[in-house]
């Protein structure tokens, strides 16, 4: 009867240990897929005070335009965990976006070679981002949905704030307008 709970209790004990490991795995993959958006976050934030300095000369009626870069920019980069993070970089990415259609008002701008290749390096950064939030967002939901579910959430209790959910990247009202194309010429 003795060897009886004593293997009861060391698959029980197994059992704990091998959940435990796997929501450290999973944590450690969301924070990962964090990183690798951090790092593309980073390099959107370095590229736009090059890109305001190639424009500023050209568009001086559009100062507003700039200062409203300038600021999400560094709201962005004083933002401080996941959360606020996600909400600065989705109201720089909403102005970055409105910078981007002034651009192509001034037909000078465009044709210039630095903000042109600002322009394309902030594009091709821009798909990196988006493909590095739908990374972490498929991570996320992973690991929050792992958390969530019984018997794991019973565990999740024993260690407290360990293992809390993360938030999601999700699409804002701006982003959800259709643009508007007019090919005529």
């Amino acid at each position: 009867m003795l060897f009886v709970v004593i293997g009861i209790l060391v698959v029980l004990a197994l059992w704990l240990i091998g959940v435990y490991n796997n929501l450290v795995t999973l944590k450690k993959r969301v924070e990962n897929a964090w990183s690798q958006i951090d790092v593309q976050l980073k390099r959107r934030q370095d590229l736009i005070p090059n890109l305001v300095n190639s424009v500023k000369g050209y568009m001086k009626f559009e100062q507003e335009t700039l200062d409203k870069v300038m600021q999400a920019r560094a709201k962005a980069i004083s933002a401080q965990g996941v959360g606020d993070k996600i909400k600065a970089e989705q109201e720089l990415g909403g102005v970055l976006g409105r910078l981007l259609a002034v651009v192509e008002n001034y037909p000078d701008l465009k044709a210039n070679t630095n903000v042109s290749q600002l322009m394309e390096e902030l594009t091709t950064t821009e798909n990196k981002i988006s493909y590095a939030r739908q990374f972490f967002n498929d991570s996320a939901t992973k690991f929050n949905t792992k958390i969530e579910i019984f018997p794991n959430n019973v565990i999740v209790g024993f260690f407290g704030g360990k293992f809390e959910s993360f938030p999601l990247f999700e699409v804002t009202e701006a982003e959800r307008e259709t643009p508007n194309v007019d090919l005529n010429f």
